[in-house]
């Protein structure tokens, strides 16, 4: 799978763990036309969902269509889960055994609201025997919200804090890497890779939708093999 337009996450996964990440440079992963393309890497044609920056979680092998969700998992070979991204984060997670695996849809409302903690439920099984990656997303020095993000935050979990930094009255500079990581220690997680990309400053590599407003997406997908 040597190709500088995907990304192969490093993570110590199981072999049978296979999982890949589109650019700017693969296309528009929203495109009929780049998503035949995509399938030559993969098992089968990827479960898509119907993104709406939620909390639901879909299992991915009995999934029709494209159901309303944000996130989804599959414990059965071959089924490939996949979420759309251009700023919002996409958190891969797999367990140690190579058995489940997953994907979550993780912008500053699917974060704040908890899509990560359902995706782990969904997974079920020991939390310190899953592993999790994190894809490309905007990053803490350029990603600015307001207000209310920051309260959306520290309503649920006042560690937030520690990941949000003041930059003018009324407005935050906040890193999404962080609070999955915390979100994700929270519940047992501590083998979390990646977390070093910045999709805004990044033009060349990735599409943004803060940068840009229109813009394609890429794909974030896993499967089992």
């Amino acid at each position: 799978m040597a190709d500088d337009s995907l990304i192969v996450p490093e993570w110590p996964v199981p072999g049978a763990v296979r999982a890949l990440v589109t650019t700017r440079a693969f296309g528009d992963a929203k495109d009929g036309k780049v998503r035949q393309q995509l399938r030559k890497y993969l098992p089968a044609e990827p479960r898509w969902l119907c993104q709406v920056h939620g909390t639901n979680v879909v299992d991915a092998g009995a999934a029709d269509g494209e159901p309303e969700a944000d996130a989804s998992i599959a414990r059965a070979s071959g089924v490939v889960c996949a979420v759309l991204v251009a700023d919002c984060m996409p958190v891969l997670i797999a367990d140690a055994a190579g058995r489940a695996v997953g994907v979550a849809h993780a912008g500053w409302r699917g974060l704040a609201h908890g899509v990560i903690e359902r995706t782990l439920d969904a997974l079920g099984g020991e939390p310190g025997e899953l592993l999790a990656w994190l894809g490309p997303a905007i990053g803490p020095r350029v990603y600015e919200v307001g207000d209310e993000v920051r309260a959306a935050f520290l309503a649920r979990d006042p560690a937030a804090e520690s990941a949000i930094r003041a930059t003018r009255r009324g407005h935050w500079l906040l890193d999404l890497y962080a609070l999955a990581r915390q979100r994700l220690a929270a519940r047992g997680v501590r083998r979390v890779f990646g977390g070093n990309f910045c999709t805004y400053s990044e033009p060349a590599r990735f599409f943004s939708f803060r940068r840009e407003r229109v813009c394609g997406r890429m794909a974030a997908l896993i499967w089992i093999d």
